[in-house]
């Protein structure tokens, strides 16, 4: 048994403030005797045009949200998903998601797969592959209480990837989110609720909300979903934390009684 927490933040385009937010929020998740925290996707700069993320990102071991999340985690001895920032490398921009283990160092990454290329109105609009360079590795990793694995955002549509994830073995699965206000109203819930049920996994989503310096509006609604579908924890709106208590065997338990990832 373990206590997860999921991080819910508006950032805009200044880091120093998307940090402050966050350490904030991280520190009452700490407070909450929490053993992994999880922040939502974009945590260090949200909304910027590519040439603007060209001249503000920098490289994982020069990222100034990355190097104070990591001496965090080193202090109070807590593993740490920074849902994910924006990393520059080989003049590419990359949307990346970091784990730091509780010693502060980086576990691991995972970048971005599906770009969220969308025409949701005449008003709305996203073309995601046109800033970021996408990944192309599926990203397992063992927590001290089991296997993780990652995925951002709009993976979340892609029911093959996260049967990939939990036949390599994951009892939990990050899905920090910017989810659209739009989208969100529709398909949050149900999308989060279904990854969980057909892989038997635990789901931790935690996301950004409100409505950004841009003018975008993100849904919230960060959610911890237990492996048979129950929502264990809910914040709809404004920024905040939620912590739920883990139980690592259910997993197993429920792939025992329905061995339906036996099958495909």
């Amino acid at each position: 048994m373990f206590k997860v927490s999921c991080i819910q933040i508006c950032s805009g385009r200044d880091i120093k403030k998307n940090l402050e937010s966050s350490k904030k929020l991280i520190l009452v998740a700490i407070k909450e005797k929490s053993d992994f925290i999880i922040t939502p996707e974009n945590s260090s700069l949200f909304g910027l045009k590519k040439k603007e993320l060209m001249n503000n990102a920098t490289s994982m071991e020069k990222d100034f949200y990355l190097i104070e999340i990591r001496k965090i985690a080193k202090k109070y001895n807590k593993w740490i998903l920074i849902g994910s920032i924006t990393i520059k490398e080989n003049n590419k921009i990359k949307n990346r998601s970091i784990l730091i283990n509780s010693n502060g160092n980086i576990q691991t990454y995972y970048d971005k797969i599906h770009m969220y290329d969308a025409v949701l109105s005449t008003k709305e609009k996203y073309f995601e592959s046109k800033t970021f360079t996408p990944g192309k590795k599926i990203k397992t990793t063992n927590l001290p209480w089991g296997k993780l694995g990652l995925s951002i955002c709009y993976d979340l549509r892609f029911p093959n990837m996260y049967r990939k994830i939990s036949k390599k073995g994951s009892l939990f699965i990050a899905v920090p989110s910017a989810f659209t206000k739009t989208t969100g109203k529709k398909h949050w819930h149900t999308l989060l609720r279904a990854r969980a049920i057909e892989n038997f996994c635990y789901i931790f989503a935690p996301a950004q909300h409100g409505t950004h310096w841009n003018g975008r509006k993100t849904f919230g609604h960060s959610l911890i979903i237990s492996p048979d579908g129950k929502i264990l924890k809910e914040l709809k709106k404004g920024n905040g934390v939620i912590t739920a208590n883990i139980d690592s065997s259910l997993p197993e338990i429920l792939r025992t009684r329905i061995p339906s990832l036996n099958k495909n």
